[in-house]
Formats: structure tokens, C-alpha cells, sequence
């Protein structure tokens, strides 16, 4: 099943990992935002992950741990865990690749997401009431099975895969000087910066959650992995706990430069924004991450900001919502 990548050889397994899915995954836009730029001062990048396969970065890691897989792993198959994003890349990822899958959710994960699940086939078992809980329960069914549990971000492969999204950003631009990623278990941001920073040093990297699931921030604060309760969120795709045991916590204690919360308004405002000013359907971790460059955009006036918009998948019901709110 493979080992820990050390953090100095992590940019050479994004690297392998950026070859082994080649052909399997979208290379996605890397789009100026003229209208962005000049509303918030800055030199704004889009990388519009909302334009992936399934809608989101998630079939990166999927797809990468998937094609890891010895024969006899394939056969016995997989099980995953989810807020939705990853259940539905680990869904197409089986479907492509013909390996059976089973997702565990929480409860209250959105219609739209778990409609994306389904439209790949996929075993999809409600489970608890965030993703904490529905992890233990996919993990219990995996070991009970012999099947392959695979995580939505503690896993090398899983890593390296969301880290290839900085292999497509290298090449589509002549360098940055800030990253902004919203930030759930760490697996994207940490994939990306940990690359990026191997090729641009003196790249700023700024991670963002929701100010009602802030496991990830709030733990690097203390030094240590958090056991936080995390109210309702549009940030689903970050929502949730940490494992204490998480690959991710170190990478994101050497690589999180600055840490930024937001509310539940700014995710409603960066969800507007970037429907508005760059025509793009996303869900509310994108928005989070627009949240944050508008918090930090005096700061950041006149440099380079990549942003990465890492989902599209927001249900009609949330949208609704959204639009009604920003209208009033």
C-alpha cells in the first residue's frame, strides 16, 4: 500500500502522480480574472477545479490511489468516506476502472452531491452526522471485507494526486506570489503548496475555512490535532475533523503560511462574486476561498494571487438560498 512521501519527496510523487492520471483526468483552466483583478486590486488566477470530472479536485486523489492498486486490491475493491465530492470520484474512479466501490455519508449531506454520486453507480450508505463518523463506519466495513479503505485525504497516493492541480498551475502561468485554498483535511492544499513551493520559493500560501468548521486552522494554532465539533456550513467540502493521526497536519504545519477564517456571509458574498464577476458555478468551499482574497486584498494589492475554485457541485435548493440572501 505504500509508504509516508517525506515532505522533501512529496513534489517528486506529485510529479509521478501528475503522469500516472494523465488521460484520466480534465486539465482544467487557469483563467486572468480581468473583473476579479480590478475589483479587489490584485492579479487574480481562477484554477477552475469546478470544470473537473465529477465537478471537483477530488477525482485527482481518487483516481491516483485507484490506479496504485495491485490486482487482488481491485477485485476485492474499495470503500470510501464522504461529504460528497470524494464519493464521487472514488464512484467514476471505479466505474472507469471497473473496480467495485461502496461510499459512507453523513446524514446530511446535499442532494446534489449525492445525486453525483449515483450517477456513477455507486453504493452510497448514510452514515452519522459528519465525517468523522461516517469514516469510522467505512473504515470498520473495509477491515471487516478485506477491502481497500480509501481516505478523502490521509493517504500518500491520495496527496500526491490533488497535488498535481500545482503541476497544471505551473505550466499555465509565469509564477505567483500568493496561493489561496480552502481547507478541510488538508490533502489539496498541502498536494499543491508542497509542489508550487518546490519551483516558486517564495510563494505566500494562504489556507481559508469556514469560521463553523475550523478543525484544520485551528489545530496548526494550537500545535496539535483538534477534536472540534463543526456546525452546518456552505463549506460542506471542508467540512468536518481531522483524524488525530493525519498525514496531512504535518504537511500543512510546513507549508500554511496564513490562516484565514470567514463567515457564513462571506462564503454567501465569494459564492456571488464568483457567478457574477467570472460566470462560474461553484460550490461554497470556492466560495470560501473568494471570501478570503476579499478579506486579505489590501494586503495583497498589486501581487499575484492563485486561487484555487475547487468545486462546482451546490445544490438549486443552497444556490436559491444564496441568491435570495444577497439580493435582500
Amino acid at each position: 500500500m505504500g509508504t509516508y512521501p517525506e515532505l522533501k519527496d512529496l513534489p517528486t510523487n506529485v510529479l509521478s502522480a501528475a503522469e500516472c492520471i494523465r488521460g484520466h483526468v480534465r486539465c482544467t483552466p487557469f483563467e486572468h480574472s480581468r473583473s476579479l483583478s480590478e475589483l479587489t486590486e490584485t492579479k487574480v488566477w481562477l484554477k477552475l477545479e469546478n470544470q473537473q470530472y465529477t465537478g471537483s479536485f477530488k477525482v485527482r486523489g481518487a483516481m491516483n490511489k485507484l490506479l496504485s492498486l495491485n490486482s487482488i486490491e481491485r477485485e476485492q475493491g474499495v470503500v470510501a468516506a464522504s461529504t460528497g465530492n470524494h464519493g464521487a470520484a472514488v464512484a467514476y474512479g471505479c466505474q472507469k476502472l471497473n473496480i467495485p466501490g461502496m461510499v459512507y455519508v453523513p446524514e446530511d449531506t446535499s442532494d446534489a452531491k449525492l445525486e453525483n454520486m449515483r450517477n456513477y453507480l455507486a453504493d452510497v450508505r448514510l452514515h452519522g452526522s459528519d465525517c468523522v463518523d461516517s469514516e469510522a463506519e467505512a473504515r470498520a466495513v473495509a477491515k471487516e471485507r478485506a477491502m481497500v479503505y480509501l481516505s478523502p485525504y490521509n493517504d500518500p497516493d491520495v496527496i500526491a494526486g490533488q497535488g498535481t492541480v500545482g503541476v497544471e498551475m505551473e505550466a499555465q502561468c509565469d509564477g505567483l506570489d500568493v496561493l489561496i485554498v480552502a481547507v478541510g483535511g488538508g490533502g489539496l492544499i498541502g498536494g499543491i503548496s508542497s509542489y508550487l513551493k518546490s519551483v516558486w520559493s517564495d510563494l505566500h500560501v494562504i489556507g481559508c475555512s469556514p469560521e463553523n468548521s475550523p478543525v484544520m486552522i485551528k489545530s496548526l494554532a494550537s500545535g496539535e490535532v483538534l477534536d472540534l465539533e463543526s456546525l452546518p456550513t456552505l463549506s460542506d467540502g471542508t467540512a468536518g475533523g481531522v483524524e488525530p493521526d493525519s498525514l496531512t497536519f504535518p504537511i500543512c504545519q510546513s507549508v500554511i503560511d496564513e490562516s484565514v477564517l470567514v463567515t457564513e456571509e462571506e462564503i454567501r458574498d465569494g459564492v456571488t462574486l464568483l457567478m457574477e464577476k467570472h460566470h462560474q458555478l461553484v460550490e461554497g468551499a470556492a466560495g470560501t476561498a473568494m471570501a478570503a482574497l476579499m478579506i486579505k486584498k489590501s494586503e495583497l494589492k498589486g501581487q499575484r494571487v492563485g486561487l484555487v475554485v475547487c468545486g462546482g457541485n451546490i445544490s438549486i435548493k443552497t444556490l436559491q438560498e444564496i441568491l435570495c440572501t444577497s439580493s435582500d
